[in-house]
């Protein structure tokens, strides 16, 4: 395993961290989430991230249990805040009263003192950006969150914060999670730029694409029994924007490179996203040891720019770039 700094900050995260957003407490029964959790470790991943909404609390609950009894100064872990967490008008967004409930829970849940990055999990348009950032720069100081990050956030939002951060002698955003792969390159005309300039790296998530870009979707063929392309509870609305036989297609045209590189589809597709200096880390979720396993030999890997100019050249018009696909809900859900 290698690492790499979180952004322009002193922490050190693991370049291939563990997710658990559609596995743990739903489509994965415990044990072998705990198993997956365990070949994590022993692949030497400290990074785990997770989310309250995720599984309805659960797999925060499911992570905890799993991470029992690990030297918590070894690991980094991370969750998220804003989604409904409960019925009531209050248990969604970025206010104070949420936040504060929020991380109480969060820690709860996860059986562990403090988080090592607190992520706002939207941008919400209902609280003042002045709230939301003195609620997550109280918790830094009462120490439940040692940093402060940001996910699916536009360039626009993440400059307003800094700016109103800055003014208010507030802690800064060090961290953004988006989605990024091969396919989905939204954050580079803007949002990369900015983090450069402004010490923010990016903890990406979906980067095989949700398991298109392990090339088992095949054009002219039926999907996978058991895949998240089947699974309406799992995913199955995020994958079937790549469901169609020109982006398969070209998706299968990359097998020769990944062969002729010794790596697998999803290696491939994994050191990718770990090309972007800007990226701090690939967050890679699993149902399976033997997935934790083939995803983290990505780490360390290096593509010339040879390589990054073919695969260009295969995905071509397929690639979606364009930053207005950055968006958070314009009202609390």
């Amino acid at each position: 395993m290698e690492f790499r700094y979180l952004g322009r900050s002193g922490l050190k995260i693991s370049e291939i961290a563990y997710g658990n957003w559609l596995t743990h407490g739903s489509q994965v029964e415990e044990d072998a989430a705990h198993a997956c959790v365990r070949a994590a470790l022993d692949e030497g991943i400290t990074t785990f991230d997770t989310a309250d909404v995720y599984a309805g609390t659960r797999a925060e609950e499911v992570l905890g249990r799993a991470l029992k009894g690990q030297r918590r100064e070894g690991l980094e872990i991370f969750t998220k805040v804003y989604w409904p967490t409960g019925p009531g008008q209050n248990d969604r967004g970025l206010s104070r009263k949420h936040i504060r409930e929020s991380i109480d829970g969060s820690l709860r849940r996860l059986g562990t003192d403090y988080v090592d990055l607190y992520q706002a999990h939207r941008f919400d348009r209902e609280t003042p950006l002045e709230e939301t950032l003195r609620a997550f720069d109280d918790l830094v100081r009462q120490g439940k969150v040692l940093y402060v990050g940001v996910s699916e956030w536009r360039a626009d939002e993440i400059e307003r914060a800094l700016k109103i951060a800055d003014e208010m002698g507030l802690d800064r955003i060090v961290s953004n999670q988006p989605q990024y792969s091969m396919l989905w390159r939204v954050i580079e005309e803007e949002i990369v730029p900015l983090s450069e300039r402004e010490g923010v790296g990016q903890i990406v998530w979906s980067p095989i694409a949700q398991g298109v870009l392990t090339g088992k979707y095949k054009p002219g063929q039926a999907l996978p029994e058991g895949s998240r392309a089947t699974d309406e509870k799992g995913g199955a609305d995020m994958v079937r924007r790549y469901l169609n036989d020109d982006v398969l297609t070209r998706v299968q045209n990359l097998r020769p490179i990944a062969d002729e590189l010794g790596l697998s589809m999803a290696q491939l597709a994994v050191a990718w996203t770990l090309q972007n200096p800007n990226v701090s880390a690939a967050i890679v979720g699993a149902s399976r040891p033997e997935q934790v396993a083939d995803n983290v030999k990505a780490a360390g890997v290096r593509l010339d720019a040879e390589v990054l100019k073919r695969i260009d050249d295969v995905l071509g018009d397929a690639v979606v770039r364009d930053p207005a696909k950055t968006v958070s809900p314009s009202t609390r859900p």
